[in-house]
């Protein structure tokens, strides 16, 4: 069997989860093979924005066509496109030989004629490099923000035992994981389900004792109500990344409303300034998304002058996608595609030139790094300001032998856009 996932970390998880099960049943299974002799694949899709799902019908329509030839003889989707439209997809997709939703790992083992195993809570096939691994803490969201599907195909906050998360963490680290990526729809949210409070601290900082753990990572952390005492414990223990990835999606108060952010720009700056008091060298990572409908191009200017006063150290952009079925969706869709794409294009143009400018600081200084690569002659890693995939890398220049996952200081020497580079000291 051959797994193929597409869309967010979440999905990744979800498809190792179900590796570590089949293979527990004796099945053969493969992460993104790209051999074709596999009898079943299995596509987990995102359904998140009209790129995703094009993506993802797109991959269907490609294993369909596999099938057909004789050369793959199941086609299973799971994940957020098929449970947002499996109704439609299977009278248009007739040929795919079962549909399901999100985290179905029973049915998808009870189609294969496999148990679900209850003993291998926390045991998953890790597709990512040996040394990190995404740590999902929660599934679902309880938020109403207007231009989001999510909802929709993963349901309300679901947080998950503090128990079984540090059960699943003990177990990475046995293994050889050093850095955990924290995801969920919404990180600060944990707790409130099973414990009635915020608890992100309380777990944090019994995650931060597994030995073995070197860097611990936050993503996607929700301005409104953030728990403040949040900061301390990351203070408080080094291994702790200081970094936060903290969606804001806008600036302009009637834009953020009309998201139904619960938040406004006063909030937003003080929440920023308060942060930055508590940890000054602390990574702030956000997104933006542009094209909303009502926004103009003032709300645009407005956005950059915010981007350029608060100086953000990685920034990610969206354009606006209309999803059907979100609040949003009774708005008219005004703003045109390459509007869009425009307006995309003079936040990222913006962020470039503040990003080089921070990487220019750090010329001289020694960081620490972590190897991931080895590529094109040289290694490739990151410091504790970057996340896998999407933020900023460090080439290493060294004849010395590295591997993936080693801890290294590397003296920096040039600064780029988005990247840096430098000699190990050590």
């Amino acid at each position: 069997m051959n797994i193929i996932t597409l869309g967010c970390a979440k999905n990744l998880v979800d498809s190792e989860v179900l590796s570590a099960q089949l293979q527990a049943n004796d099945i053969a299974v493969t992460h993104e093979s790209r051999k074709s002799d596999h009898d079943v694949v299995v596509i987990n899709t995102c359904g998140f924005i009209e790129k995703a799902k094009e993506e993802s019908i797109q991959t269907i329509l490609q294993q369909v066509e596999r099938k057909k030839k004789g050369k793959v003889e199941k086609v299973i989707v799971t994940g957020c496109l098929s449970a947002r439209y499996q109704q439609e997809l299977e009278a248009e997709i007739p040929e795919v030989d079962a549909w399901f939703g999100s985290e179905a790992f029973r049915e998808i083992l009870q189609l294969m004629q496999a148990d679900y195993k209850t003993e291998l809570v926390g045991e998953r096939l890790l597709s990512t490099p040996k040394h990190y691994a995404y740590l999902k803490i929660s599934e679902g969201c309880n938020r109403t923000c207007a231009f989001c599907a999510i909802p929709l195909m993963r349901g309300k906050h679901v947080s998950k035992p503090m128990e079984e998360i540090l059960q699943e963490a003990r177990k990475l680290a046995e293994r050889g994981v050093k850095e955990l990526l924290l995801i969920a729809q919404e990180l600060t949210y944990y707790g409130l389900d099973l414990y009635k409070k915020r608890s992100l601290p309380a777990l944090l900082e019994q995650l931060a004792t597994i030995p073995g753990i070197e860097w611990i990572r936050l993503h996607y952390a929700y301005p409104a109500q953030f728990p403040m005492d949040l900061l301390q414990v990351m203070k408080a223990h080094p291994n702790i990344c200081k970094y936060l990835d903290m969606p804001l999606q806008h600036i302009n108060d009637r834009i953020l409303q009309a998201m139904h952010r619960q938040t406004d720009r006063a909030y937003i700056e003080h929440l920023i300034n308060n942060i930055r008091e508590a940890i000054p060298d602390i990574c702030l990572r956000t997104t933006f998304i542009v094209g909303f409908p009502g926004e103009t191009p003032a709300d645009v200017e407005e956005l950059i002058a915010f981007m350029e006063k608060t100086r953000f150290d990685r920034v990610g952009v969206f354009t606006y996608s209309h999803e059907d079925h979100t609040q949003a969706y009774r708005l008219p869709d005004t703003v045109t595609q390459e509007e869009k794409e425009r307006r995309a294009e003079l936040i990222m143009e913006c962020q470039r030139e503040i990003s080089y400018e921070k990487n220019l600081q750090r010329v001289g200084q020694v960081m620490k790094v972590i190897v991931d690569r080895r590529e094109a002659g040289r290694y490739v890693g990151r410091t504790e300001f970057d996340s896998p995939e999407v933020d900023n890398e460090v080439i290493i220049h060294t004849d010395k032998r590295l591997r993936p996952g080693d801890m290294i200081q590397v003296r920096i020497s040039e600064a780029y856009d988005y990247d840096l580079a430098g000699q190990p000291i050590n």
